[in-house]
């Protein structure tokens, strides 16, 4: 017999390459302007700033290969192309030169935003949660486990929009590295397996439409894909 008033929704969790087990989802933290191109295209000052982070629920995840409906509540819907930290151990307050033994792996993903709502957000000094942490912004292909990967700290980090090159960077040009990341964020959470973190995006960032095809890549991954349907 269930003790819950409503069943509970299925457990978030993203494949894992070469594997039928699946990474189970518990948390995603996000890294905003982490390219300095891109901090600077969103008015930002990437010499000053340290990194900030906001967070997207878990059933926000979705794979790579869908298709998904334009989004409600929003006339300017962007993708931004970033790489995905698994972390895989507990840590909290670790150093920089410890942070990558609590790595487990790497995905490419999309951090899909309601750009339009993001600025009235800003312009009005409210949380940015509409235009970030809405249902099927979270997309994410399998994960690779660092221990046959390797850990990611540079190698090329592109997107296209029906195949027209609209981001195209390294992932050396990232502010804050892998470890730096990860430090940073465990001086302020108990981080723990389950959690990813969206490491930011390179410069280009912009709108797609329904019917658009969005594609991404990032050296050692699996190639990412979504489909913009109409919206409902």
């Amino acid at each position: 017999m269930s003790n819950y008033i409503f069943a509970p929704q299925e457990q978030p969790s993203v494949a894992v390459r070469g594997s039928s087990a699946r990474y189970a989802v518990s948390r995603i933290y996000c890294v905003g302007r982490n390219y300095a191109a891109h901090a600077r295209e969103m008015g930002g000052n990437p010499d000053r700033e340290p990194p900030f982070y906001f967070t997207k629920p878990a059933n926000a995840l979705v794979p790579s290969g869908s298709t998904v409906a334009y989004p409600p509540g929003t006339k300017n819907y962007h993708y931004e192309m970033e790489l995905v930290i698994a972390i895989g151990k507990p840590v909290f307050r670790v150093a920089v030169e410890d942070a990558l033994d609590a790595v487990w792996g790497y995905a490419a993903g999309l951090d899909m935003t309601r750009r339009d709502l993001q600025a009235e957000a800003k312009a009005a000094g409210r949380p940015w949660d509409l235009a970030k942490g809405f249902e099927q912004s979270a997309v994410i292909t399998e994960l690779v486990p660092a221990a046959t990967l390797g850990h990611l700290s540079k190698g090329r980090i592109a997107l296209s929009v029906n195949g027209t090159v609209k981001q195209q960077s390294d992932l050396a040009d990232m502010i804050w590295s892998v470890p730096e990341i990860v430090a940073n964020l465990s001086q302020f959470y108990h981080l723990q397996p389950g959690d990813l973190i969206y490491t930011g995006t390179p410069e280009g960032v912009g709108a797609v439409q329904a019917g658009d095809l969005i594609t991404g890549e990032i050296e050692g991954l699996d190639t990412l894909s979504l489909k913009v349907a109409a919206a409902e």
